[in-house]
């Protein structure tokens, strides 16, 4: 990405009514490989995901999600490390999507069976100018096919097609679309607290019943289908937010327990901006989430946060992967239809990824540097 396509550090100020993202915006000089500092804006963290499994007198399995998403500009993973009594542990990458992953297996009869992932990352918010285009590296035939095909619960085509085609009438050129989309997202979906973990993601299904309401992995989705039906290379980024926000808005921090801060947000190919991140999901939950709570659309959170999250992203949060689909190496049961929980299964099949108590996992973090 050149230089003037990255944020000018004065916009995003005075969008955000908040401190400057100047040394986060602004592209500085490489930092040398594997010596992260918070030098240039770059942030350390260290994420660790501890899963106790159920003891049983049957194998016992899981598969905890690896960030693996190396973006040169805000980006890096630097190394993972555990500890524990599984009896197999090895790194699984997902060839389709690579999609990283952890998984650990435990004999029969093991006694409290455990491990533990360290997981270091070095980020830096990101931030585009979409009022001055640049040269935008190209995007690979393969990567254009993956990033605009369906999925199962992505289709591309019926309704989803058609109520693209509605919400793009009268758009030009990719931005105008992918700005038609966001916009549309915005004003008609809804943050639903009553849904379980990040939701699911059947755009289908909420398309043909009206309920556009759900969390992340639910309206970001159907900003992703919509966009990829319209030929718009777009993909889900699955993670977790692993620090407050330092820019005033305590709805988009990790509201204490890592454990539930998961976070899916999306990013949508521009031609002449490449990968430009975006979070609808997030101007919905600054709406409902952010103190005192409810605000309307006109609140002026609601309106910066709805400005700055076409374009830039604060990086309190560990970008996992892109994967849908998944298949988890040595089950026999479905696929997951992504990785952003840890996953288990045991002698009665797949553990409640959603329930941290029940499955017995906890995940922690630190800012290993200071910014």
């Amino acid at each position: 990405m050149n230089r003037r396509s990255f944020l000018k550090t004065s916009t995003l100020a005075a969008s955000l009514g908040l401190p400057a993202w100047a040394r986060a915006a602004a592209p500085q000089s490489s930092l040398p490989e594997f010596a992260p500092t918070a030098a240039n804006g770059w942030r350390s963290f260290e994420l660790t995901s501890r899963i106790e499994a159920p003891a049983s007198d049957a194998p016992t399995q899981v598969w905890v999600p690896l960030p693996s998403v190396n973006e040169a500009d805000w980006s890096r993973v630097v190394g993972n490390s555990w500890q524990g009594n599984a009896k197999q542990v090895e790194i699984v990458t997902d060839p389709k999507y690579g999609a990283t992953m952890l998984h650990a297996q435990w004999a029969p009869g093991t006694e409290a069976p455990v491990i533990e992932v360290a997981s270091r990352v070095v980020t830096r918010d990101r931030g585009l100018d979409l009022t001055n285009p640049g040269r935008a590296p190209v995007l690979s035939a393969a990567d254009r096919t993956l990033y605009t095909h369906a999925t199962k619960l992505l289709p591309t085509d019926g309704i989803v097609l058609e109520t693209a085609r509605k919400i793009t009438q009268g758009a030009t050129t990719d931005v105008e679309k992918a700005r038609a989309i966001y916009d549309w997202i915005v004003d008609n979906t809804f943050r639903n607290p009553k849904t379980r973990g990040c939701g699911l993601g059947d755009i289908r299904t909420m398309l043909e019943t009206g309920d556009l309401s759900g969390k992340c992995a639910d309206l970001n989705a159907l900003y992703v289908g919509l966009a990829r039906s319209l030929g718009i290379p777009a993909r889900d980024v699955y993670g977790i937010r692993v620090a407050d926000s330092r820019y005033g808005y305590k709805s988009l921090g990790k509201s204490g327990d890592v454990s539930k801060a998961q976070h899916c947000r999306a990013e949508v190919w521009l031609s002449q901006y490449g990968w430009v991140p975006i979070d609808p999901a997030d101007v919905r939950k600054v709406a409902l989430e952010e103190p005192p709570g409810g605000l309307p659309m006109y609140d002026p959170k609601v309106v910066s946060a709805r400005k700055v999250l076409f374009g830039a992203w604060e990086m309190n949060w560990l970008a996992y992967n892109f994967g849908h689909d998944l298949a988890l190496p040595g089950s026999e049961g479905p696929e997951a239809p992504y990785l952003m929980y840890p996953q288990g299964e045991g002698r009665d099949g797949r553990f409640d990824s959603l329930d941290p108590a029940g499955f017995r996992y906890t995940l922690t973090s630190k800012e290993t540097t200071g910014a």
